[in-house]
């Protein structure tokens, strides 16, 4: 019995967005990879993973500079070994709606694509549903394929994680292409494809955990086995359908210690964002340092974390491009944590003390992205941009650091994180007309039994307040191109007593994107009540999971006790 070499993956990196997991993910299925340079490189492959990251304009754009698209033409032509991610499966059909914009926010051209696969991409209908899609979710088989060899059939528990805006619908003349076919809120889409060698998915499998990786190590051992094209055509069920499943993220306040290190660290109402010290106390109400940073991210993919945010809570004092811990926390974290990682502080523009050299926000992000982050958070810049923009009557300039990188990156790579707290008022009418007023359950009321309050926006770490409330920045973050939401509230922060359901409510019914609950969270039961209650995708935690009060996996199971979807691993 002979025994086949296994290939060398050629990597197919245009340079935009994450790709470093990608590399880690190939790796750490035992097999080797080499970069494509050039187009000379594609067609001598033995196998090559395109993992498209960004908008679809930009990455078609590319590829055509490049001479990428002719030569990837033709290797696909040849059927030879080809796994496409995301933007990797979507430039594989005719065009896509996704493009540039004229001033008023309208797609203006259509962009082409390699045209191999019938069928345009389209966008989803925002009026219908949270856009983007971003989440995991289930895919149901249409085909048998060697590349599933290492996964369950269907099983709870073998999500992938997606995170699109627009999507390729299933259609008579695309139909024997169709891998799997997922749903998001009503509408079917196309999540993955296979016909003889070619291979696509809508999903990240890079960023679905073990799942995830067991379709790269299927992918691959078939590839290195030859029985890649081994497909076989399902009897499907079109009564069946997926479910986006709530997501739990656990996020880590990271600063510098003394010595220059990266501690995760917890404070009660950001009382740690304004500590300069180490000042390590023990218990509820200090500074707690709770560990390394990459050690502990580790830990919570382990237990089932869907996501994982870094927030870097101290830093950029002096700098952000030369912030080298963080890059090497994310280089490091990227190596074993398989599910999406956001970073959030200093995501704005900087001026080098030393040199005077100006970065823009989008040379900052881009250092994050190329260091392993899906995305990016922007906290006080997401404000200043929001009030700049409401100013000038809802003018875009094209300038500001969410345009900037979501025009690069896409929409769902930009996370605004909103810090608001409560402005008590005895009516609804005793507040500026421009902020939204809501009205507070029995429990909430204020010093003085106010019933009503709106919630004021804040910047530099909740230590400077501005006079625009966090549904309009909210509003005016999603039109500038922001893709999600991460809604603290300081108030609750550090408090063990629940989410702010009435400012999720508020917020998350005002927008379209998908909303992060975020500050409050002190026991499993807290997470059921914000996803029951409110419209918000997923809920954030730190504290109570940094200090082992609760574990994620109790989270999870009183989420389906009580009816609510969620990812279960292990």
């Amino acid at each position: 019995m002979t025994t086949r070499t296994k290939p060398t993956v050629s990597l197919l990196d245009y340079g935009a967005g994450n790709v470093r997991s990608v590399r880690n993910a190939i790796t750490s299925t035992g097999y080797t990879l080499i970069d494509i340079s050039s187009p000379s490189q594609i067609l001598t492959a033995d196998v090559i993973i395109f993992p498209g990251v960004g908008s679809y304009a930009s990455a078609m754009e590319v590829l055509k500079r490049e001479g990428y698209d002719v030569a990837l033409k033709e290797y696909l032509k040849m059927d030879k070994p080809f796994l496409g991610i995301c933007l990797g499966m979507q430039t594989l059909f005719e065009s896509s709606q996704e493009c540039g914009h004229n001033g008023d926010g309208m797609t203006s051209t259509v962009i082409e694509g390699l045209g191999v696969i019938p069928g345009k991409v389209v966008k989803f209908n925002e009026q219908e549903r949270s856009v983007p899609h971003i989440g995991w979710n289930g895919a149901l088989r249409h085909q048998s394929s060697p590349c599933m060899r290492y996964i369950h059939d269907n099983s709870h528990g073998e999500e992938v994680y997606f995170v699109h805006s627009y999507y390729a619908p299933l259609t008579a003349e695309n139909s024997e292409w169709v891998l799997t076919r997922t749903t998001y809120e009503g509408q079917e889409f196309i999540s993955s494809v296979q016909k003889g060698n070619v291979v696509a998915t809508q999903f990240h499998p890079e960023k679905s955990g073990v799942t995830g990786l067991n379709f790269i190590r299927g992918f691959l051992d078939s590839v290195a086995d030859g029985t890649l094209s081994n497909t076989q055509p399902l009897e499907v069920d079109g009564s069946k359908h997926t479910e986006l499943v709530k997501r739990v993220v656990v996020a880590l306040d990271v600063r510098s210690n003394d010595h220059g290190d990266l501690v995760v660290t917890k404070g009660d109402q950001y009382d740690v964002r304004e500590n300069e010290k180490e000042g390590v106390q023990e218990g509820r109400g200090g500074v707690r340092n709770l560990g390394k940073p990459v050690s502990l991210a580790s830990r919570y993919y382990k237990e089932g974390a869907d996501e994982i945010a870094f927030l870097n809570i101290t830093s950029f004092r002096s700098g952000v491009i030369e912030d080298m811990p963080m890059l090497q926390v994310l280089e490091e974290a990227s190596k074993e944590i398989f599910v999406p990682l956001t970073v959030g502080g200093g995501i704005r523009s900087y001026e080098d003390p030393g040199t005077g050299k100006v970065y823009s926000a989008l040379e900052v992000a881009s250092r994050y992205f190329r260091a392993g982050a899906d995305k990016v958070s922007i906290g006080s810049d997401s404000v200043h941009a929001a009030e700049e923009y409401i100013a000038s009557g809802n003018t875009k300039t094209g300038q500001t650091s969410i345009e900037t990188i979501s025009h690069v990156y896409g929409v769902q790579a930009v996370v605004i994180s909103i810090d608001p707290k409560r402005v008590y008022v005895t009516s609804p009418d005793a507040a500026d007309s421009k902020h939204t007023v809501v009205t507070l359950d029995h429990s909430q009321k204020g010093p003085n039994g106010e019933q009503y309050c709106w919630y004021q926006c804040t910047v530099k770490g909740g230590r400077e307040a501005r006079d625009i409330c966090a549904v309009s920045v909210a509003k005016a973050a999603e039109a500038l191109g922001a893709g999600e939401i991460m809604l603290n509230c300081i108030d609750m922060d550090g408090q063990c007593n629940g989410f702010d359901h009435a400012l999720m409510k508020a917020v998350s019914d005002a927008v379209t994107i998908p909303v992060i609950a975020s500050s409050g969270a002190g026991k499993e039961s807290h997470f059921s009540d914000v996803f029951s209650e409110t419209s918000v995708q997923a809920a954030l935690a730190a504290g109570m999971f940094h200090r082992k009060e609760v574990e994620i996996a109790d989270v999870k199971k009183h989420m389906e006790k009580m009816g609510i979807r969620a990812r279960i691993t292990g």
